[in-house]
Order: C-alpha cells, then sequence, then structure tokens
C-alpha cells in the first residue's frame, strides 16, 4: 500500500520529461521507483537531506539531467560511469571530497557544478569557479580530463600491481618449481644411498657366505688330508706288520708240517709191518723215550699243548684277517 502511494505521489511529480523531487525532506534516493519512469531524463533532488546514492543509482542509464545541489553527499558510487547519457550534472553544496575515478567515463557530461564542496587541491583546480555557464561547461571538460588522467594513473598503477603479481607469481613457480626439483633430486638421492646400503648388505652376505664355503672346502681337504694320512699311516703299519706275520706263519706252518712228518713216520714205524725195519728201529726207541719222558712231564707237555693250541688258533684267525 505504501508503495502505491509513492508511485502515485511520484506520477504527481512529474512533468513532461522532469521529476521535481525537490525540497522533499527525502533522505534516500527512490531508486526502484524512478525506475519505472523512462521518461523523466530529468531529475531534480536538490534542496533535501541526501547524505549518499544507492549502488542501483547507477543503472538510471535513462537520465540526462541530475540536480543534486545543496544536500549531503559525502561520496558518490564507484559505478557513475555507467550513466552514459548523464549530460548536465549540479553537485553545488554538498560535502564532496573526491569523485569516483569511474567519472571519467560519463563522455556525454557537458555541464558540471562543483562549487562549495571540500574538493581535493587537483580537483578543485581543475573545477574552477562554476560561476557562470560557460565556466561550468569548462568545469567539465576540464574535471573530466582530470578523471581521466586519474583513471590513466589508477590504470597505470593497476598494470604495475598486476606486473608485480604476476612476476611475484613467476617467481613463486619458480621457487615451487625449484623446490619439488630439490625433493625430486633429495627423494632420488635416498633412492640410490638406500639401494647402495641394500647392495653393500648384499655383497657382504655373499662374502660370507663365499668365506663359510671356503672354509667349509679346507676343513673337508683338512679332513681328508688327515684321512688320507691316517689310511696310509694304517696301510704303512698293515704293510710292514704283514710281512712279519707271513714270516712267523711260514715259520709255524714248517714246525707243523715237520712235527705231522715226524708224527707220521713215528706211526708208520709203530703200526705197520716196518717196524721190524732197521730204520725204524730208533724211531721206536726214540718214541718209546719220547713217551717216558712225555709221562714224566705230562704237565709241561700240556702246557706245550695248551700253547700250541694258542698259537694255532692266533695263526688261524690272523690269516682269516688277512684275507678279508
Amino acid at each position: 500500500m505504501s508503495k502505491n502511494s509513492k508511485v502515485l505521489n511520484l506520477k504527481d511529480k512529474i512533468s513532461g520529461n522532469e521529476m521535481d523531487l525537490s525540497l522533499c525532506n527525502l533522505t534516500e534516493v527512490p531508486v526502484r521507483e524512478l525506475a519505472l519512469f523512462t521518461k523523466a531524463t530529468v531529475l531534480d533532488l536538490s534542496c533535501n537531506n541526501i547524505t549518499s546514492l544507492p549502488p542501483e543509482f547507477c543503472n538510471l542509464t535513462h537520465l540526462v539531467k541530475v540536480d543534486l545541489s545543496k544536500n549531503q553527499l559525502t561520496c558518490l558510487p564507484d559505478d557513475l560511469g555507467n550513466l552514459s547519457s548523464l549530460q548536465h550534472l549540479d553537485l553545488y553544496n554538498n560535502k564532496l571530497n573526491v569523485l569516483p575515478v569511474s567519472f571519467s567515463q560519463l563522455r556525454s557530461l557537458k555541464w558540471l557544478d562543483l562549487k562549495d564542496n571540500p574538493l581535493e587541491a587537483g580537483l578543485a583546480k581543475a573545477a574552477g569557479d562554476c560561476l557562470d555557464e560557460k565556466q561550468c561547461k569548462q568545469c567539465a571538460t576540464k574535471v573530466l580530463q582530470h578523471m581521466r588522467d586519474i583513471q590513466e594513473e589508477v590504470d597505470r598503477t593497476r598494470e604495475k600491481r598486476l606486473l608485480r603479481e604476476k612476476e611475484l607469481e613467476k617467481k613463486r613457480e619458480a621457487k615451487q618449481r625449484e623446490r619439488e626439483a630439490r625433493e625430486r633430486e633429495a627423494r632420488k638421492r635416498e633412492k640410490a644411498e638406500e639401494k647402495e646400503k641394500r647392495r653393500k648388505e648384499y655383497n657382504a652376505q655373499m662374502a660370507a657366505a663365499a668365506a663359510r664355503e671356503q672354509q667349509k672346502k679346507k676343513s673337508e681337504e683338512k679332513k681328508k688330508k688327515n684321512g688320507q694320512a691316517a689310511a696310509d699311516k694304517k696301510v704303512a703299519v698293515e704293510s710292514t706288520a704283514k710281512p712279519r706275520r707271513s714270516l712267523i706263519g711260514l715259520v709255524f706252518k714248517l714246525l707243523l708240517l715237520l712235527l705231522l712228518g715226524l708224527a707220521g713216520v713215528a706211526a708208520t714205524c709203530r703200526l705197520t709191518d716196518l717196524q721190524k725195519e732197521a730204520m725204524c728201529v730208533p724211531v721206536n726207541v726214540a718214541v718209546d723215550d719220547g713217551l717216558t719222558w712225555a709221562k714224566e712231564q705230562e704237565g709241561v707237555v700240556r702246557q706245550l699243548v695248551q700253547n700250541l693250541s694258542t698259537a694255532a688258533k692266533e695263526f688261524l684267525e690272523s690269516t682269516q684277517a688277512t684275507k678279508n
């Protein structure tokens, strides 16, 4: 309801292409309502209590003439340069120190009044006195040029800043690449050191295994040599002892054959018809004497027989061992 009343009030304030909102005790600009009246290209907001313009004011691109004199404006919106159709701008008796940089984009501006504003020195010099129509037109031209210079300086400063930022970014990227390269090199070096460590450990293990194998071979060769030496010594001992055993056995065999021969001769002379022969007489006498003596030496003979039996047994055992 209040919005409709505002619209009706604005209709009451419009006359042809002019919207007169002066002396309305306004503190804010009714931008939304003004946007509905695109045919009202002249806007009078003078003699109010407006302290600032909303950013949406810059969307009123149909405005050709704007009077904001005798208000309390301390600043203008940054996008004021969007008012591409604006030709006449009255900012007399406000509290402006500077103008937005986009002011330089008001290429259609032909008339400007900045009297009675606490302008900074450079802007005040460019604005001049604005005491008449001609001076206000010169003010528009000079202020636009001044703002273009500021715009160019701002652009150069921005370009320098962007260039510095790009250079800093390049330096950061270069440092990042260097850091990554160092990290890659460090990782590569660590891998190489780790590989070299493993290689040394492997070589040490192989050397230890080779040393153990060599020691084992030496030990086996030593055992083999010791065994061969022992075998050679045994063979030598056996070869030395064998002739002795062979000689003793030969003597024993001869004695045994002799005894057997004697026994055979005695048996022949005692038990056969040859006992009366002349050659058997001394044999029989000797046998009789021997038997007599044997009876007398029965214990001695028994011991002798026992010794002979033992000797024969040892002889047979040694012969069997020799054969094996």
